[in-house]
Parts: C-alpha cells; structure tokens; sequence
C-alpha cells in the first residue's frame, strides 16, 4: 500500500465502552489531538453510561476529551445473561448507525474485543467507514471476546498489533501484509508516562492504610472452556483469606453475562471476610496503575495482569483460562482454579525469586510507542488505498506426506 499523506484533515472517531479500554486509548487520543492533519472523534457507550458500573464517560470529560455521541446500549435490567447481552449488541448497531450519519468519521478506531466493539465494528463496516483495529490477532481461549476478536480483524482495514507473532497471525487470516502494523500494547505508553500517586495519595483517597502484601485483584466471567464458574470466585475468595496480613483492592468484574452477579457476590463477601479489602466498580486508570505499582501481586483474570503488570514490574497470579494464548512474561504465574493452586501461586508470587523477576520488567508487547507509531499510520493513510479488502494468500503451503 502505498501511504500518502491527504491534503485534509481526516476525522478519526474513537469509540471506548470500559473503564479498562479508555484507559489504553487515553494516550492515543491525546495524541490524536496533538496531530494538525487529524480530528478527534469520541463516542461513549455501555458501561460508560451506566451507573452499575461507575458512569466512567466522567473520567473521560474529566481528561479534559470532548464526547461527541453517547450510544447506549445497556438495560436497567435485572437480568444478566447472554440474551442481555444480544440486545445490547442490537441496539448498539443501531445507536451507532446514528452516531457515524451525525459524525461523518473517515476512520473508526477500536480496541480489542468486546461485544460493544463487535456493534461499533458491524455498524461501520455496513456503512462503509474504514476501520482501524488495535490488539487484533491474540488468543484468548476462556472468552468468546476470542471470536469477536478475529471477527472484527476481518471487519478492519488497518490493523495495530502488540507483537510480532499477532501480526503473523493477522496476516495468516487474510490480511494484507501493508496494511498490518506491530506496534506493541497501548498500555505500556501509559505506564511510560504515568506520574503514579504515592502511597500516601493513594491511602488518602482510598481511607485505608494499604499494608503488605497489598493484592490488586480483578475477576471477569469465563464465557467459553471449562471453568469452575461462580466456585471459582468462591476458591480466590478462600485462598485469599489465608494471607490474614493482607490489603486486598478489588475493581469491579466488566459487563459481561453474569458480571454483576460476580460483583454482587465480592461485594457481599467484603462485608463478611475478616480481611482489609477495598471494593470499586472503577478505580480509573491513574489510580489502578499507581495501585499496581505498589502491589505485591496483581490477581485474577484480568488482561492487564498479562501486558500492564510486567511492565511495571509485579508479579502476576493469573486464574483459569480466561487468557490462555497470551504472551506471557516469565513474571505470570499460571494457576487453576482450584483454592489450593491459587494459594500456592499466591505464595509463589511473593517469593523473593518471583520479585526478582518481576523487578526486571520483561514485556513482550513492545516499549510503550503505540501511540506515535499508530497516528503516524493514520496521517500517511488514504482511504482510496483502504477499498475492496482484498483476500490476501499466503505462499503455497505443501500439503502433509502421508
């Protein structure tokens, strides 16, 4: 492909629904703005519109961003199944369709693989906007964001990858290899730039004292493979009560089938376990961060205990199979669900040996340039060059020898 730089300005419309996402898109969007030959566009939807989850399009407007469209996609329902999350995808199609005739983007920009993200993807795709994908070609075989994920690679025309070996693998779906980009995980230009709070700030806005071992614990529904479901959570909450010394911050499961059960449930075991636990719908990634940064393990089933933790140099306790597939850096510890191996685990990650791994800060998803890198491809890119997504063959592959 050859990238020419356009003559005018191109309108790139970003759209964020978690906590977690707008966090990795902040540093992007900022420089987006910085960009004289770009405009930023931002829609909020879902959980950013929903008070169960912390209303955080407030943190957006905050950071000083403009919100351009709000799509709201979730129900005020007490229910919290699969079929919610169908009509959520619904009417996100729909809410999104509005957004972009109002709007006009030249390119949608998403980030990863979420059901909210799979409607913005289907919305543009139907209405012939160029779509630009971030952290395509991963594997995450405890999630159906797995299928989604690859889906809206096959939606996208530009593709930002965390490493090398995803953008192989975008590749080897079909993509054509000029329109493929490593630029490694937008998370890590945060953790670059961050000035992280002081434990003292930290203390201050959380009213307590964050005493060792401080545990930084997140745990989102398994919606494919095997998992021990709910008894799972149960297991953590037991494992964690043998460390009888220690400081547990908990964040909030996402708005998944079944995420507001598991909320419901940590929420009611912090009223009952004699630990210090600190429970929040959303900490912001300011505060997250600057918590992972003095934690002694970040727990869970989280991506970010995956590509954030190692970078910031902690060690990571991860349960299940919610991120089978990923990368990983030798400061993850893989574990089951089982009480017993989350304990034992938990104990590996404060060993001595374990922080001295840690301490090295080995990331496998580049050195925190994703967001120049991507808006340097978004200025030199022409939508001419974007049209008709042509199938791309890889070289012929013999076939196996009986």
């Amino acid at each position: 492909m050859n990238l020419e730089k356009a003559s005018m300005v191109k309108k790139i419309c970003v759209v964020t629904g978690t906590r977690a996402e707008y966090g990795l898109l902040s540093g992007i969007m900022s420089r987006i703005q910085q960009e004289p030959t770009l405009q930023l566009q931002v829609i909020a939807c879902a959980a950013h519109l929903s008070e169960k989850y912390g209303m955080t399009v407030n943190q957006i407007l905050a950071d000083g961003f403009q919100v351009d469209q709000r799509v709201e996609m979730l129900e005020d329902s007490a229910e919290d199944d699969q079929l919610e999350v169908v009509e959520s995808v619904a009417r996100g199609v729909s809410g999104f369709g509005h957004a972009y005739q109002a709007l006009k983007p030249d390119v949608v920009l998403v980030l990863g693989d979420r059901y909210e993200i799979l409607a913005a993807a289907q919305a543009a795709l139907l209405m012939n906007i160029p779509i630009a994908h971030i952290h395509g070609g991963e594997v995450t075989e405890g999630a159906v964001d797995e299928a989604i994920r690859h889906a809206i690679t096959k939606m996208a025309s530009l593709h930002f990858t965390a490493a090398e070996s995803y953008r192989k693998r975008v590749i080897q779906m079909g993509e054509r290899p000029e329109t493929v980009f490593n630029v490694g995980a937008p998370g890590l230009d945060v953790i670059r730039k961050l000035d992280f709070l002081s434990k003292e700030a930290l203390e201050a806005d959380l009213n307590l004292s964050l005493d060792s071992p401080v545990f930084l614990v997140t745990y989102h529904p398994v919606t494919w493979g095997n998992t021990q479901g709910v008894q799972a959570l149960e297991n953590l909450c037991l494992a964690l009560e043998h460390f009888e010394e220690a400081t547990v911050i908990w964040t909030g499961a996402n708005a998944d089938a079944e995420g507001r059960y598991l909320n419901d449930f940590i929420q009611n075991w912090v009223k009952l376990t004699p630990l210090k636990v600190h429970f929040a719908t959303s900490l912001g990634s300011l505060r997250y961060l600057s918590l992972m940064k003095l934690a002694d393990a970040v727990v869970g089933n989280s991506s970010s205990g995956i590509i954030e933790a190692p970078a910031v140099g902690v060690p990571t306790v991860n349960i299940g199979t919610r991120q089978k597939g990923r990368l990983r850096s030798p400061s993850v510890i893989d574990c089951d669900e089982s009480a017993y191996s989350i304990e034992q685990a938990l104990r590996k990650a404060l060993s001595l040996e374990q922080k001295q791994i840690a301490d090295k800060k080995i990331s496998v998803y580049g050195k925190g340039e994703s967001a120049k890198l991507i808006c340097d491809r978004l200025v030199h890119f022409s939508a001419s060059h974007l049209a008709g997504k042509p199938f791309y063959d890889l070289p012929v592959i013999p076939p196996l020898s009986d």
